[in-house]
């Protein structure tokens, strides 16, 4: 039995890392709360439930509306890079997946990090390197390297780089929980009427708890 509720929440988490990463590299900026929620989803690593690792998923809103757009129609332009970042990101954790070593070394870095952003906060420019440079001596050792793309002006800036490379770092995550919780790409072409379910019932039941 696949837990469809579980599953949109870990999609959604994806498409919300997907965008910030697009949001970053053409614009420079993205919103705090977002990156905060992708950062915070990465020290997470024996969360009790699906919405723990997202400290609530009232926090995923921005990704789950873009997932209802996408599983709604293919023909959205508009989330072209998204969908070429969600579908590489998902591609890459299958890489990883198979290499407990450098699995070990990234839960023992972010342990380290963890505590490095207790002392800190969750998106001090110190926080943002450290995770980026776990992701850099580790995913991007793979010969698959996710192609980003943007303004020049923002992404040979180092600041933004590397919230760039920690947002990617965070979808990983979110496909590491998608794959757990039974996800498959299959799913994307022959599940969408559930998934879609599901992802417009968590709407649903954000936007009543907001009002």
């Amino acid at each position: 039995m696949s837990n469809w509720r579980d599953q949109a929440l870990a999609l959604a988490a994806i498409f919300q890392s997907a965008t910030l990463v697009e949001r970053l590299a053409k614009t420079g900026t993205a919103p705090q709360e977002q990156l905060e929620t992708g950062v915070y989803s990465l020290f997470q690593l024996n969360a009790d439930c699906a919405d723990d690792i997202f400290a609530g998923s009232e926090n995923l809103l921005p990704g789950l509306q873009v997932s209802r757009q996408l599983l709604r129609s293919r023909q959205h332009p508009e989330y072209t890079d998204c969908l070429r970042y969600a579908l590489s990101i998902l591609y890459l954790q299958r890489q990883l997946s198979k290499k407990s070593d450098l699995l070990a070394i990234i839960g023992s870095r972010l342990e380290k990090a963890k505590s490095q952003a207790d002392h800190f906060t969750l998106t001090h420019e110190n926080v943002f390197s450290n995770l980026a440079s776990i992701y850099s001596d580790t995913l991007s050792t793979f010969r698959f390297r996710i192609q980003v793309l943007g303004d020049f002006n923002y992404l040979q800036q180092q600041r933004i780089a590397n919230q760039i490379r920690t947002m990617l770092f965070a979808g990983v995550r979110a496909a590491t929980l998608w794959r757990q919780l039974g996800g498959r790409r299959l799913h994307l072409l022959f599940q969408r009427k559930k998934l879609l379910a599901a992802t417009e019932a968590l709407i649903a039941q954000i936007e009543s708890t907001n009002h």
